[in-house]
């Protein structure tokens, strides 16, 4: 949020309650509140002074902030872990905004991870409608051919969730320790999406990182390090999604 006027729904998605989809119909719905009054109109416009309730719950104002990190393997993609394992936010240090992770990566995968307090730039990153691509390099145990590497394209079935990437690269094969290193591009990450998927055709992950997140790199990264998007990397991941949300 600004000192200007915003429209009601997105101050709403950018809280991280919600989507603005949902922001909307909740308006809608008269569940949402505007200095004590009930607020149904969409396209309403509200102000860092105005005080905003969602279902009974009062808006804490946060100016919407946004980070990347160089996760490391053996992290949970998460604020809290009731097994008390280390969390990506451990990694941030004092940050004073309520922050949390854009989708995830898994626990033994490292590479960018983004963070956030923007719900409404959340969901634009995360849906695949977007086309936003995730860049992933995997070092493989095997080396499959083309025919099967091409299959990946197509999709493979894995627990009723159909697996597939944009495209791919082969960027090394050892036949001495008989591995392959691949990069391979997703738009939808599903839940251990390549591991599964390299399950599937025998060939098991080794070693994952995702290298790029849209324009976003790790370039003069280390893991572990983390740092503030610019507003121009800002504007330029929103204008790289496909059905760009305009005001």
């Amino acid at each position: 949020m600004t000192h200007s006027l915003e429209r009601l729904q997105k101050v709403i998605a950018q809280s991280g309650v919600t989507s603005r989809r949902k922001a909307e119909k909740l308006i809608v719905d008269g569940k949402v509140k505007v200095n004590d009054k009930t607020v149904t109109e969409l396209g309403s416009k509200v102000s860092l002074h105005d005080n905003i309730d969602v279902n009974g719950v009062r808006l804490e104002k946060e100016e919407p902030v946004y980070y990347i990190l160089y996760k490391p393997r053996g992290v949970i993609s998460s604020v809290q872990d009731d097994k008390d394992r280390k969390v990506v936010t451990d990694y941030l240090g004092e940050i004073p905004e309520r922050i949390y992770p854009i989708g995830r990566l898994d626990y033994d995968t490292s590479g960018i991870l983004l963070l956030t307090n923007d719900g409404e730039f959340a969901n634009l990153l995360m849906h695949p409608r977007y086309g936003i691509d995730k860049v992933y390099v995997a070092k493989i145990k095997g080396i499959p051919d083309k025919r099967e590497l091409n299959t990946l394209r197509k999709g493979v079935r894995s627990e009723g969730d159909l697996l597939k990437i944009i495209r791919y690269k082969i960027l090394e094969t050892d036949r001495q320790k008989n591995s392959m290193i691949l990069e391979m591009t997703l738009h939808e990450g599903k839940n251990k999406h390549i591991r599964r998927m390299m399950d599937v055709l025998g060939y098991p992950v080794s070693k994952l990182k995702r290298e790029r997140y849209g324009l976003l790199t790790l370039k003069g990264m280390q893991p572990g390090d983390y740092r503030r998007l610019t507003p121009h990397e800002v504007k330029k991941m929103r204008l790289s999604a496909r059905d760009e949300i305009v005001d």
